[in-house]
């Protein structure tokens, strides 16, 4: 890669990474569905005002139905398991987790499309296993928090998903169009869902820094950055981030939050970030 998607890169990780940090912060106070719901309204209309400045329409009446679809698999739904789990589980592990996604890419590739499950493709799969076995082993806190986990996993099964979807019926869409127009269909409904769970406290200003910075970069920008890879690098290039996130994930934890790490979330994470690399190396 040159050095500007190199450098590309590494932000776009750091970004994600970050993600899950703000959603710690954000989600004890403002509950799960504001939580999503400010997330990728923000991030929907922050997109749309770029959009209608540099002069790309949205073409609601062409391509709706899978703003719809995509902002339900790939932000509505999964944001607010997200920020389910991040009421008890630590910011690290999320993103460990979160590196699970191609994993469930592929195997719902297989099952909707058909796509060949090749020998090092199911290696990845059990390595990727054994990897969240052994972060979330019962002598860990966390399996205190097991719907957490399960919630975290339906994420990234969410993930994988919304990735077969797109490349089978939408892979006509423009990229830029879909990060906009799936951002603001995932804002509006979830609207309906917050008197379901109300915030639970009035926020303050790090609580509102952080809701800005979930839905202007880790989604705004972080979607421009990734699909400006996607141009520049290929898909699969793009999906070399999947094994930089838990890295920054774990950093920003320990660094912002004083999150402990221990030797077998160590061993758990390499195991999952090496799963996804046999999964996405084909």
């Amino acid at each position: 890669m040159r050095p500007a998607d190199t450098a590309r890169l590494l932000a776009l990780a750091a970004i994600w990474g970050a993600s899950f940090l703000f959603m710690r912060i954000v989600a004890p106070v403002l509950g799960p569905v504001v939580t999503a719901e400010s997330r990728t309204l923000i991030a929907g209309v922050g997109l749309a005002l770029y959009f209608a400045v540099i002069g790309l329409g949205a073409q609601w009446r062409r391509h709706g139905r899978h703003y719809v679809v995509v902002g339900i698999l790939s932000s509505a739904l999964p944001f607010l398991l997200w920020a389910y789990a991040a009421l008890s589980l630590q910011a690290g592990l999320l993103s460990v987790l979160n590196a699970t996604a191609p994993m469930f890419g592929a195997l719902c590739a297989a099952v909707i499309l058909r796509e060949r499950l090749t020998g090092r493709r199911i290696v990845g799969l059990v390595v990727g296993v054994l990897g969240v076995a052994l972060v979330t082993r019962p002598d860990s806190d966390a399996a205190l928090h097991y719907p957490a986990i399960l919630g975290a996993l339906a994420a990234c099964f969410c993930y994988g998903l919304v990735a077969t979807y797109i490349k089978h019926w939408a892979n006509h869409v423009p990229s830029r169009n879909m990060a906009a127009g799936s951002q603001l269909a995932a804002g509006l409904l979830l609207t309906p869902l917050i008197p379901l769970w109300p915030p639970m406290a009035a926020p303050t200003p790090l609580v509102v820094a952080s809701v800005l910075a979930l839905g202007l970069v880790c989604s705004g920008i972080a979607y421009l950055l990734y699909f400006r890879l996607i141009a520049d690098i290929g898909a699969t290039g793009a999906l070399t981030v999947t094994y930089l996130i838990p890295v920054f994930g774990v950093m920003w934890g320990v660094l912002f939050l004083g999150e402990t790490i221990s030797l077998s979330m160590l061993a758990g994470a390499a195991l999952v970030v090496l799963g996804t690399v046999f999964v996405l190396r084909t």
